[in-house]
C-alpha cells in the first residue's frame, strides 16, 4: 500500500491518449439537448490541465515540501479541447462484480452526458461484465440511447448484468477494434479496475487509441484516495434501518440481544457510520481491531454485564471482523480472486448463546443479516445525485483522451485517480482517528476486548 505522504508529483500524472485538437460541443451556444435554450459553458468555466487538488490537505504534513513538490491530483472537469470528434466516437459501458445501489445511476448518467451534452450517438453496453467481449459467451450487446436508460435509476442492480472473474485481455481489445468502440467506461471495484488497467495496456501495446476510464465501485467505500463510493451512502442508509429492528427486537424482550451483520470486508466504514446515524447499537465490530471474547475485559462478559444493567444490547459487527477467532480453515477464494470469509455472524450468535446459556441467564438472540437487501435496493436520492456527477466528470475525461484512470471525489473535489494508486490497497478504518473515536463515544464500548 501506498502512504500519500511519500507520494511524488510523477505518481499522480494521468496518461493521455495524445494533443487533445478537436473544440469541445461544450462551448457551443447550439443547444445540444435540442430544447432550443441558449445554454452553453464558457470558456472561463473549462478546466485546465494545471488545475490540481492537492493530496494532503494538512499543514504539518506539508510544511517541509517545495510547492513544486506537492502532490496533486488532476482536477475533473471539461476541457475547452477534446481528443476525440463526437461524431465519429463510439463508447462502450461495462459493469462488473457484485451489484450496488447506484450502478443504472451512473449507465443513465454517462448517456444522457454522451448522448446531449458531447453528441455521441453510438453507446453499447457489454453484458455480464468481462464475459461480455468474449465471443464463446454468446452475450449479446445492449445499445444504449436517453430513451431506453430514462427510467432504470428508479431500480436496483444494472441493466447490464454483472460477473465476476478474470478474462484473456487480448480477446477483450479485439472485440473493441472489431466493433470500433473509442472509449470503454469500466464501472466496477478494485479488480475491475485492475482488468481495466490490463485493457489499457493491451491497447497501448497494439499502438491503439482507445481511453479506458473507470468509475470506482465498492459499496464497502474501501477504495484508496477516493473519500466516499458510490453506493455507500444508500448502504448506510438501508442498514440504518435493520438496526433499527434489531434494536426494536432486543429491547422487547428481558436480555435481549439484537445482532446485525453489515458488509465489510476489510474495513468496517458501513458498520461505523450506520451505529453514529442510529445511535442504537451498543457494540461495533469492525475487522480493523482485533478483538477476544473471552477473559476479564473480552467481549462476551462486557456483553454480559451490559445486559445486567440494561436488558437489551444491540451489536452491529462488519462480516471481516473476527476472522482468526472462527477455527476451520479457509474458504478458498470467489472468482475475482476475493477471500472468502467464514460467516462471523452466525459464529457470534452462537458464542452469544452458548456463554450466556452457561452463565444461567435467559435471552433472546435476533440475528439479521441485510447484505443482499443493501446490495439490490435503488440509490438514494443523494447517492444518485453523486453517481450523475460521477459520470459526467468520467465523460468529460474519456472525451479528453484521458486513460487508464478512475474518477473520484478527493477533498469534496472531483479528480483524475491513476488506476494504481486507487488499487494500491485498502482505505481502512483508522483505530486511532476520530471516527472510530465517535463510535467508542457513542456506544460506551471499552476500546479493545481483550
Amino acid at each position: 500500500m501506498i502512504n500519500p505522504r511519500f507520494l511524488q508529483p510523477d505518481d499522480l500524472e494521468i496518461k493521455t491518449l495524445g494533443p487533445c485538437r478537436v473544440d469541445s460541443p461544450l462551448a457551443s451556444s447550439e443547444s445540444a439537448s435540442g430544447s432550443g435554450s441558449d445554454h452553453f459553458i464558457h470558456a472561463a468555466e473549462f478546466v485546465r490541465d494545471s488545475h490540481r487538488v492537492l493530496v494532503e490537505d494538512r499543514l504539518d504534513r506539508i510544511a517541509d515540501m517545495s510547492p513544486a513538490m506537492l502532490p496533486a491530483f488532476e482536477l475533473a472537469g471539461p476541457r475547452e479541447k477534446i481528443y476525440f470528434d463526437p461524431k465519429k466516437t463510439r463508447v462502450g459501458i461495462v459493469t462488473c462484480g457484485g451489484i450496488c445501489p447506484g450502478l443504472n445511476d451512473v449507465i443513465r448518467g454517462l448517456v444522457v452526458e454522451l448522448y446531449y451534452r458531447y453528441g455521441v450517438k453510438s453507446v453499447v453496453g457489454f453484458r455480464y461484465g468481462y464475459e461480455g467481449f468474449i465471443p464463446k459467451f454468446g452475450h449479446d450487446v445492449l445499445h444504449l440511447t436517453p430513451d431506453n436508460v430514462r427510467t432504470i435509476h428508479e431500480s436496483g442492480g444494472t441493466i447490464l448484468g454483472t460477473s465476476r472473474g478474470e478474462q484473456s485481455k487480448p480477446d477483450i481489445v479485439d472485440c473493441l477494434e472489431r466493433m470500433h468502440v473509442n472509449v470503454l467506461f469500466t464501472i466496477g471495484g478494485d479488480g475491475t479496475q485492475r482488468g481495466a488497467k490490463a485493457i489499457a495496456e493491451e491497447v497501448e501495446r497494439r499502438g491503439g487509441k482507445i481511453a479506458v476510464v473507470g468509475i470506482p465501485k465498492t459499496i464497502d467505500n474501501d477504495l484508496m484516495f477516493i473519500d466516499k463510493s458510490f453506493g455507500f451512502e444508500t448502504a448506510v442508509h438501508t442498514a440504518f434501518h435493520a438496526v433499527q429492528c434489531a434494536h426494536t427486537e432486543a429491547e422487547s424482550a428481558i436480555n435481549g440481544v439484537g445482532l446485525v451483520k453489515l458488509m465489510g470486508r476489510d474495513s468496517g466504514w458501513i458498520a461505523c457510520h450506520t451505529s453514529l446515524a442510529s445511535s442504537l447499537a451498543n457494540f461495533v465490530l469492525i475487522p480493523e481491531v482485533p478483538f477476544q471474547l473471552y477473559g476479564p475485559k473480552g467481549f462476551l462478559p462486557c456483553l454480559q454485564q451490559r445486559l445486567r444493567h440494561r436488558r437489551h444490547a444491540c451489536i452491529i459487527v462488519s462480516e471481516g471482523a473476527g476472522q482468526k477467532l472462527i477455527a476451520g480453515d479457509g474458504l478458498g477464494r470467489d472468482a475475482s480472486g476475493n477471500v472468502k470469509y467464514k460467516d462471523i455472524g452466525l459464529f457470534l450468535r452462537q458464542k452469544i448463546a452458548d456463554y450466556l446459556t452457561a452463565e444461567g441467564m435467559n435471552h433472546t438472540i435476533k440475528y439479521i443479516d441485510p447484505s443482499y437487501m443493501i446490495r439490490s435496493v435503488p440509490a438514494t436520492p443523494n447517492d444518485s445525485l453523486y453517481c450523475l456527477r460521477l459520470a459526467q466528470a468520467a465523460v468529460h475525461a474519456a472525451m479528453a483522451g484521458r486513460t487508464e484512470m478512475v474518477v473520484g471525489r478527493w477533498r469534496e473535489q472531483f479528480v483524475h485517480v491513476p488506476i494504481p494508486l486507487s488499487t494500491c490497497g485498502r482505505k481502512t478504518v483508522d483505530p486511532e482517528g476520530d471516527l472510530w473515536l465517535s463510535v467508542l463515544e457513542n456506544t460506551g464500548q471499552p476500546s479493545v476486548f481483550e
